[in-house]
């Protein structure tokens, strides 16, 4: 865990209309302050920016929304989700309905592991829809 750091100040400038936008979205995401919105935006950059690039600890989640009537797609998703238990932090279950099931797989990793297994998720046979959502563990970034 990295010591807290002092608080850096800086101005931006923008135009009236930009910055009624921003503060009107804001409002909407219950930010106190301006620079707790800018600090928030930033770390997402850099986040966004890490993901673009090298390998590093990361976090991520695998949605995958299937029909579990399909020929053995349930234990191809179980088997393979065995085969890494170290990645697999937890899984949730959801049946959506009588034929639809949706399933979060939350894991972490290496980015390129965690990218690695999900594609080879979202890719078994029988999965209508998956998506990978990849962040920080958190470790490097400020607060």
């Amino acid at each position: 865990m990295s010591k807290k750091e002092g608080v850096t100040r800086f101005s931006v400038s923008a135009e009236k209309s930009l910055m009624r936008q921003f503060d009107q979205l804001r409002k909407t995401q219950g930010y106190k302050n301006r620079s707790l919105a800018v600090a928030d935006m930033m770390r997402d950059r850099l986040v966004e920016h890490r993901q673009s690039g090298g390998d590093y600890d990361a976090a991520g989640t695998v949605t995958l929304v299937y029909d579990h009537h399909s020929s053995h797609i349930q234990q191809t998703l179980t088997e393979l989700q065995h085969d890494f238990t170290g990645m697999i932090v937890s899984t949730l279950h959801v049946h959506l309905d009588h034929h639809n099931c949706l399933e979060v797989i939350v894991l972490k990793s290496q980015a390129s592991a965690i990218k690695k297994l999900a594609d080879r998720l979202i890719g078994t046979k029988g999965v209508k829809h998956g998506k990978l959502s990849l962040t920080s563990t958190g470790k490097d970034l400020p607060t």
